[in-house]
């Protein structure tokens, strides 16, 4: 074996036991086995956002688990491949040398890829990802170059069998869509994803046009992290102070002889919450309870929508600004604007082949937070 394939071979070994060590294989099993448990359990869709949290868990850790293996099995056959062509003669020789020539250059593609995933550690990076299209610029032309774009990310999904789930599409007038959210639901989809946000440019000969005349198109995407919300707050009871009264009825008379009724104080916030319609004590300070999580979750949701707005406005530099281009004529070309990235078959990406431009959009991410 040529030299410089030996010492690409052992840079391609320690870069993925990078990523297995990062991805630590020992606890992604055991967390396959946990989920499997549980997805096994009767009693699984009793709670069908549970169940679906669980399925989805599931069925990403084993993705991550199998595209591990399958890339550790193509890094130890390389070797092999390389015995083999070199015991062959003449053309054959070439041929097989050649497989594996193309097997390690597209193994390093797919090795890098997953390592960009261990660049991932933002505080929402490992959320699944809301993603916004809205048409631009471009009338009727742009409508449809949205739903391309949709179509584009919902292929990427389906490619790596992450689900998608539409919340909302609102179709134009006469083809296309004016706007669609949709969420990517798998870990790490934020992460992942964010880097998509941003203006996308379409140039083309319309189709909408009668005399063929060249249309340039805008599309607008927005990434958010999926919030984390629970219908249930716990409350410790150091956070609590119980004030316990009489009850009063019209005029302030005395209703009751006990003190029934209950005052809750939530210390952190200052809610105050009374109830005293119950019989009793322990029923009133119940429902005050149930009263008070129902304050603090709806606070708690509105603390987190303009938690949604600052990264919305933190992440503004992209949106609203171009930042790639797709030109369908006079030539062929995708082309990132921050990364300088280019590929020359637009059909391919619009088709979901974009794990690429995501990779360099990540990295080029990195580079610029670390100020290199």
């Amino acid at each position: 074996m040529h030299p410089d394939v030996s010492a690409d071979l052992a840079d391609l070994d320690t870069t993925l036991k990078t990523v297995e060590a990062v991805v630590d294989v020992e606890e992604l099993q055991t967390r396959i086995r946990e989920l499997e448990d549980q997805a096994a359990s009767p009693d699984l869709w009793d709670n069908q956002e549970h169940a679906q949290h669980v399925t989805s868990q599931l069925a990403y850790a084993q993705g991550e688990m199998r595209r591990l293996t399958a890339l550790r099995q193509r890094l130890d056959d390389l070797p092999i491949m390389y015995e083999l062509a070199e015991a062959e003669e003449g053309d054959a020789a070439s041929d097989a040398l050649a497989e594996a020539d193309a097997e390690r250059i597209a193994l390093r593609e797919d090795i890098e890829l997953l390592e960009v995933r261990t660049l991932l550690s933002g505080e929402y990076d490992q959320r699944e990802a809301l993603v916004n299209i809205r048409s631009g610029a471009g009338g009727i032309d742009a409508a449809d170059w949205a739903e391309m774009l949709m179509r584009m990310y919902v292929r990427w999904a389906e490619k790596h069998d992450y689900k998608v789930e539409v919340y909302d599409i609102s179709y134009a007038e006469e083809a296309g869509i004016k706007s669609a959210t949709f969420a990517v639901k798998a870990p790490y989809m934020y992460g992942t994803l964010s880097v998509e946000q941003g203006t996308h440019r379409l140039v083309r000969i319309s189709p909408f046009d009668n005399q063929g005349r060249r249309q340039t198109s805008f599309a607008e995407v927005e990434v958010l992290p999926v919030v984390e919300t629970t219908d249930h707050i716990e409350i410790p009871d150091t956070e609590l102070r119980v004030d316990v009264f009489r009850s009063s009825g019209p005029g302030g008379q005395s209703v009751n002889t006990t003190d029934s009724a209950v005052r809750l104080t939530h210390l952190p916030t200052g809610i105050v919450v009374s109830c005293q319609n119950e019989k009793s004590q322990l029923q009133n300070k119940a429902a005050a309870l149930r009263v008070l999580q129902a304050k603090l979750l709806a606070r708690k949701k509105q603390e987190e929508r303009a938690e949604l707005d600052a990264l919305k406005s933190d992440s503004g530099s992209s949106w609203g600004n171009q930042m790639r281009s797709y030109v369908l004529h006079p030539y062929q070309m995708v082309k990132d604007l921050r990364t300088e990235l280019e590929v020359n078959n637009p059909s391919t990406v619009l088709d979901g082949n974009i794990d690429r431009f995501i990779e360099s959009g990540i990295r080029w991410r990195m580079r610029d937070t670390s100020g290199e």
